[in-house]
């Protein structure tokens, strides 16, 4: 199966082992950051490549 496109609150919650209220905080501050790019956003959902790229400067999870 592809890759998923979007990580949801929980899935970020995990990966920087923070609170599930924090996750929604910085996946609204990312969101809005793809916003000022043009990029449209969904709520609660960030996506992969991104959120990766931001926080450990790679594209991938690995």
């Amino acid at each position: 199966m592809a890759e998923k496109l979007f990580m949801r609150v929980k899935e970020v919650a995990e990966a920087l082992d923070v609170s599930e209220p924090y996750a929604y905080k910085l996946i609204r501050k990312l969101n809005e950051e793809l916003k000022q790019k043009g990029c449209i956003v969904i709520a609660g959902r960030i996506d992969c490549r991104f959120f990766y790229e931001k926080f450990y400067g790679s594209t991938t999870k690995n």
